[in-house]
């Protein structure tokens, strides 16, 4: 008995089999073997074509089945993870208008902006607990404004994961949580957010119908299983964004709890049992998973664009080949505090927990008689975890109290130094496990389908390989340089 997951990405589509009774990683497969297209019309646009999306699940679902040979028949429940707050626009025939607006896409920046004074900040933030922003409501306005023969023939919205979720059971369906990530779901009220769809002029026609994030979200048809090379009447059973689950394959769903990623970007995404805000909006609040009407549980997101493109950029740039193990070894030699050299790693763009200010990356301190490569790469690392405990200060400030930060045991928390800097730093013990997205798809479609009872049996299999306590013998080293590197920070700011 079997679980399938498929995580898609902006660069990839990864799918996974586990078996069911021991939450044991049977395969796994990733296609495209390079990046997908991101397409950029214009400066600031990025867009991919769903269809792409489609062809590499397809790819993905035989390479796994090549790999593993079993009877798909015995695979129970297959599970969605998805590239978050993406607008997919089909009609009445499911077919896709044009390609999809994607996450990193800003047309709606200023559409979104206008809206959050015009219905009122603290409206807003009260009932959506963010600003409309760039997300899904806005970019959808923009396609009414800007193209509006074609709104004109919308049928229905999506997120990517709904459209794939379409593809394999051939019905147009979303989840609460969907709606959130979309700024489509008044919190106060425990609805869809009517309000923002009358200030954008979107009829509520155009949302799909719910369905719960664990749960009966159609079955396999005869269609997609034949592409696949799948069982047709294989449910369907569980949805999410790739932040919230993310956070789900750490078996991070309640208050106190909270999971963190370190790739290109970095995340910190804590549990809420009430919803909460930053007066600011330098933060995001979505439902998480495991939200009820009678549990609130509310994922708290933050979002550092500068993160692990920063440590690419030094590979790439300045030191003549190195692979990251090298890079490592060389930063090691250096004490903590780099010896006075700060690096803010705001380089990738507006950062959101800087109140969209787009300040640059900044080497500050730099003595060129004292420093070397090696003090670069540790003070970008540290840089880059004094970025994140920023941010988890301003969730601090919200109410939430974090003292265990779970993390896959890959990208930047495979560096001992990145790992032991976040843990003092932060005070918070960090736990890694070998897990990702498309694993806690498949964990998602185990509780969805009914194979597992409950959370806790969902995650048999699920092992910790390795737990990092704060090093008091650091401590008072890196709170002198987070403080330098604070004092840095608000210079860039107010100049």
């Amino acid at each position: 008995m079997y679980l399938l997951g498929f995580d898609i990405g902006t660069s990839s589509v990864k799918a996974t089999l586990l078996q069911a009774d021991n939450g044991a990683l049977i395969a796994s497969a990733t296609c495209p073997k390079k990046e997908m297209a991101i397409l950029s019309p214009q400066p600031g646009w990025a867009e991919q074509n769903p269809e792409d999306w489609w062809t590499n699940v397809k790819a993905a679902s035989q390479e796994l089945l090549s790999e593993s040979s079993i009877n798909p028949a015995d695979i129970k429940g297959i599970g969605i993870t998805y590239q978050m707050h993406g607008l997919v626009c089909v009609d009445k025939n499911q077919q896709v208008l044009r390609p999809s607006i994607i996450w990193c896409d800003s047309r709606a920046v200023e559409i979104g902006n206008k809206a959050f004074n015009d219905l009122g900040q603290e409206y807003c933030l009260e009932n959506f607990l963010n600003s409309p922003g760039n997300f899904t409501a806005s970019k959808l306005h923009w396609v009414k404004e800007n193209e509006p023969d074609l709104f004109k023939k919308i049928h229905k919205i999506m997120l990517p994961g709904d459209y794939i979720a379409m593809k394999l059971t051939g019905q147009i369906n979303t989840t609460h949580t969907g709606l959130s990530e979309g700024i489509l779901w008044n919190f106060k009220e425990n609805q869809v957010a009517i309000n923002v769809l009358d200030y954008y002029g979107i009829p509520d026609t155009v949302l799909a119908d719910r369905v719960e994030v664990f749960g009966d979200q159609g079955n396999l048809t005869s269609d997609a299983a034949s592409e696949l090379g799948l069982a047709a009447g294989t449910p369907v059973c569980y949805r999410s964004g790739d932040q919230p689950n993310n956070a789900f394959s750490l078996n991070v769903l309640e208050p106190g709890q909270a999971a963190t990623t370190a790739g290109t970007s970095g995340v910190i995404y804590g549990i809420a049992k009430e919803s909460c805000f930053d007066p600011q909006s330098r933060v995001n609040g979505f439902l998480h998973v495991n939200h009820t009407e009678e549990k609130n549980r509310i994922g708290v997101l933050l979002c550092i664009n500068g993160t692990g493109i920063l440590n690419s950029w030094l590979k790439h740039n300045l030191t003549g080949g190195k692979d990251y193990n090298e890079m490592n070894e060389l930063a090691n030699q250096i004490p903590a505090g780099s010896e006075g050299l700060t690096i803010l790693p705001f380089g990738n763009g507006a950062e959101r927990s800087l109140a969209n200010n787009n300040i640059g990356a900044c080497f500050q301190n730099l003595d060129f008689n004292r420093h070397t490569l090696a003090h670069c790469l540790r003070a970008a690392q540290e840089g880059i975890v004094f970025s994140l405990n920023y941010g988890l200060n301003i969730m601090h400030d919200m109410g939430l109290s974090i003292n265990t930060v779970r993390a896959g045991d890959a990208n930047m928390f495979q560096s001992p130094i990145f790992a032991q800097t976040f843990a003092t730093v932060t005070n918070c013990t960090v736990e890694l496990y070998n897990t990702d997205g498309s694993q806690g798809a498949a964990r998602g479609a185990g509780v969805g389908c009914g194979v597992y009872k409950d959370f806790d049996q969902a995650f048999i299999g699920f092992n910790k390989t390795k737990s990092i306590e704060p090093d008091p013998n650091q401590l008072e080293s890196l709170q002198n340089a987070y403080a330098n590197w604070l004092h840095c920070l608000e210079k860039q700011l107010s100049s």
